[in-house]
């Protein structure tokens, strides 16, 4: 078992990564619709946001049938993902690291 305040500071390091996570897979929905200039001077951001969401969106199309009617729904099974590992996960996991003090 971890000290209590190390297994919260695990915890809430991946409770933050998983949110920056969320939020780049937003932004790289919009990025989708908006398509932006190769010669714009954010095109370097918009690189970096593809490079790290697109992996994960390939894997979820390599699984799961996620394209109906030409809308790509990857960024959304993604979403869920990360909120059910928020929700469920991140919490038993803090639950599991830290120990319990019985009394008795």
């Amino acid at each position: 078992m971890l000290h209590p305040s190390l297994a919260q500071t695990i915890t809430y390091i991946l409770s933050s990564l998983l949110q920056l996570y969320f939020w780049l897979v937003i932004i790289s929905a919009i990025l989708s619709w908006i398509q932006p200039s190769p010669y714009s001077p954010i095109y370097p951001i918009v690189n970096f946001v593809y490079a790290v969401t697109d992996p994960v969106f390939d894997f979820v199309r390599e699984h799961v049938p996620v394209v109906f009617g030409g809308i790509d729904l990857a960024p959304m099974v993604v979403i869920v993902v990360i909120w059910f590992l928020q929700m469920w996960l991140l919490p038993t996991l803090g639950n599991l690291l830290t120990p319990s003090y019985g009394v008795g």
